[in-house]
């Protein structure tokens, strides 16, 4: 894997669970940079599996043995130790669809749709050529959906449960794709002070239409920079991938390590936050979530990752 990718896969995991630590810092406001950590993941997801050489049952296969065994086992646990509860959501619920993991029902949903586009030369174009093309059609039909039948009465575009995020999270895939298809860019300031511009414009953009309720019409603006925003993080990071391969070795082993356990990380957090938030002040509690936190994901990582390679060498995949 490209040094590039290991770093943005351990930054998308260090986004998303730090926007899960409201009550843990001093101010909730430090508790953000989720939405950004998730469509680094999707993005990633997009470069990373671009070269598709199985036929689709296969292919879906794989991704589905490298997902369920982890939530299989930590929602077993969780469910054993009465951290989640039948009478809330039943069996097909918490382990097929939706799951209580936004990410695994939208992933697997846009699974189906990445690959037949990718794999579909007239859609995909020779080497991607058209991916730009997608993402722009995709975001005009998104743009349809929000003008005649979206609710623009309140902020809640950046909500990840609901099912209009998915376009954002497609597009993501679809960069991540276009980004395999390009020659490593060239690492200009530029490029670096547009994306601090567009960070500081997407993080205020979403406190303005908190605020100012009456142009939350205009929400969508909000995910239309952080679209933006993902292409400059993806460029610039991938601009830097030599110094990332050049890095002292105890760093990139750490990187590594946290990159390893993004999807762990996910699934163990939620239930963790809640119990050991305010087990003491700030920042004696961020210092015990977070070592829980990385110790359980890696122990998950470690017994899903035998299930998953006894059945990745059952099914010859």
């Amino acid at each position: 894997m490209m040094p590039f990718v290991t770093f943005l896969r351990a930054l998308a995991a260090i986004l998303i669970t730090n926007a899960h630590y409201t009550g843990v810092y001093p101010t909730d406001l430090i508790a953000n940079g989720g939405l950004l950590g998730d469509v680094l993941f999707f993005a990633v997801s997009g470069y990373c599996l671009y070269n598709i050489k199985l036929n689709f049952s296969k292919w879906y296969l794989k991704r589905i043995i490298r997902i369920f065994p982890a939530l299989f086992i930590i929602t077993i646990i969780y469910l054993l130790f009465g951290c989640y509860s039948l009478d809330e959501h039943n069996l097909l619920w918490w382990f097929i669809y939706p799951t209580n993991y936004h990410f695994v029902s939208s992933i697997m949903i846009l699974y189906v749709l990445y690959y037949f586009v990718i794999k579909n030369k007239k859609i995909c174009g020779i080497n991607g050529k058209n991916i730009l093309y997608i993402i722009l059609c995709s975001l005009i039909i998104q743009l349809v959906i929000y003008l005649f039948f979206y609710d623009r009465s309140y902020y809640h575009i950046d909500v990840v449960r609901e099912h209009m995020i998915k376009f954002l999270f497609f597009d993501s895939m679809m960069l991540g794709a276009y980004f395999r298809n390009i020659e490593k860019p060239n690492n200009k300031f530029i490029s670096w002070l547009f994306m601090a511009i567009l960070l500081v414009a997407y993080f205020g953009s979403k406190l303005f239409f908190v605020k100012y309720a009456s142009y939350a019409y205009l929400q969508i603006i909000n995910q239309y920079i952080l679209l933006l925003l993902l292409f400059m993080l993806f460029k610039n990071i991938y601009s830097l991938n030599n110094k990332f391969s050049n890095m002292p070795k105890f760093v990139s082993n750490i990187i590594k390590f946290i990159a390893d356990l993004t999807l762990e990380i996910y699934f163990v957090q939620y239930v963790l936050i809640d119990k050991l938030r305010n087990v003491s002040f700030f920042p004696i509690n961020w210092c015990v979530l977070t070592i829980s936190i990385i110790l359980c994901a890696y122990i998950l990582h470690i017994v899903s990752n035998r299930i998953q390679s006894v059945l990745l060498k059952e099914k010859k995949l």
